[in-house]
């Protein structure tokens, strides 16, 4: 296969943002007041989580990226958006003073490279901040060429419904990686692209592949999507479009950490249809991105050379 063009491709990425922190210690007792492991931190690395993490990989794939979002006005907020500009993404972040910004710290034992806790800090921002990030979207969608909503359920998608509309307006396809089990508020979008727990939220439990076919194509059609792609971890990808059904097997040598895996899904194929490939290879070359990023420890990218060399 040709290897595509990304460089011209330009992302728009919207979404929760979250900052990813890892302590990491050696383990080498038991805690005489509980019956936990103790840590002996020795070290600590931040890395870009949620839509932040979705737009890294767009980077790392060659394209053009921008990401817009919100954070609180803190030193987290300020740390995000250097490592944002280090991996040369163009960041357009609204702070909100009423929040802080959402964090993941995990507590990782070294020699194992085993989390052994995680501990999460977020709160939902202001709808005043939301409403005034639309009329950047608006903006933004002209120096686009497809948008990609990565929803974390942290409340900075509430007017996905109006972000959706605006861009399909522009002509812009819309990809979403949803949260919830209200999928009608990303009707008319191009492409969803849930995994199975998310999808069984929404259309139940299935007892076979003619089944869950029936259920997906359903939701597809009733929330007029283009098509909806499934991830389905070590069973690899189903893509569900009108009248037909594509399997797609893993890439993965050896799962390591899937934090973030979904991120390099909806990134990869949002970088490979902005490059002007087709739906289903640019599925495939999405699969293979996953099966890459799966074997590195925590949330991490798939760069053009690991995918394509």
């Amino acid at each position: 296969m040709k290897v595509p063009e990304t460089t011209a491709a330009r992302v728009l990425v919207v979404g929760d943002v979250m900052l990813d922190r890892y302590w990491i210690g050696d383990v080498s007792r038991i805690s005489p007041e509980a019956p936990v492991p103790v840590v002996l931190v020795s070290g600590e690395e931040f890395r870009l989580g949620g839509a932040a993490n979705v737009a890294w990989n767009c980077a790392a794939l060659g394209a053009r990226t921008r990401l817009l979002s919100v954070v609180g006005a803190d030193p987290e907020g300020r740390l995000l958006e250097s490592l944002l500009k280090k991996e040369g993404i163009e960041p357009r972040l609204h702070r909100d003073r009423s929040i802080k910004t959402t964090q993941k710290l995990r507590i990782i034992a070294r020699q194992q490279r085993q989390q052994l806790l995680r501990v999460d800090f977020e709160v939902s921002p202001s709808r005043e901040v939301l409403a005034s990030k639309l009329a950047e979207f608006r903006s933004a969608l002209k120096q686009c060429d497809i948008v990609i909503l990565s929803d974390y359920g942290k409340g900075g998608l509430t007017h996905v419904t109006k972000m959706i509309a605006m861009a399909r307006g522009a002509g812009k396809p819309v990809l979403v990686d949803p949260k919830g089990d209200d999928y009608s508020r990303y009707a008319s979008a191009t492409v969803v692209t849930p995994n199975q727990n998310e999808l069984r939220q929404v259309v139940g439990s299935w007892t076979d592949e003619r089944d869950l076919e029936r259920r997906a194509q359903a939701l597809r059609r009733r929330l007029k999507l283009q098509a909806l792609l499934l991830t389905r971890g070590e069973r690899g990808m189903t893509l569900f479009r009108d009248g037909r059904r594509m399997n797609f097997k893993t890439h993965a040598r050896e799962v390591y950490d899937v934090s973030g895996a979904g991120d390099t899904v909806i990134a990869a194929l949002g970088v490979m249809l902005a490059a002007g490939v087709s739906l289903s290879e640019s599925v495939r070359i999405a699969n293979r991105a996953a099966g890459i990023v799966v074997g590195k420890f925590g949330t991490a990218v798939a760069n053009r050379e690991e995918l394509f060399g």
